[in-house]
């Protein structure tokens, strides 16, 4: 795989994982269903995403080339991002207007 669809995999991934939690009331997806799952519980799922993806990054750098040290820097970034690609599903599941 070269290294551009590594990145494009990387970012498609983080998209749909950092919106997983919000789409759906099942625990880390796979678990049994919980209808009154908060905030809370759904930020502790997008953190574990965060670190899949993280995961799945460091893999395909190493796959690629040598893999870079980061420091806090790309972690507190990274988590920001991640709570930017959330934003739609986290308006889809809170803000919406119910009828």
């Amino acid at each position: 795989m070269s290294s551009a669809a590594s990145v494009w995999l990387v970012l498609l991934l983080a998209v749909l994982l950092a919106n997983l939690p919000f789409f759906n009331d099942r625990l880390l997806a796979v678990g049994p269903r919980r209808p009154g799952k908060g905030v809370a519980v759904r930020l502790l799922e997008l953190m574990l995403c965060t670190a899949v993806t993280i995961g799945l990054g460091r893999w395909l750098e190493g796959r690629n080339s040598q893999t870079a040290e980061q420091g806090w820097q790309f972690y507190a970034v990274l988590a920001c991002v991640m709570l930017t690609l959330a934003f739609p599903g986290f308006v889809w599941r809170h803000l919406r207007r119910s009828h």
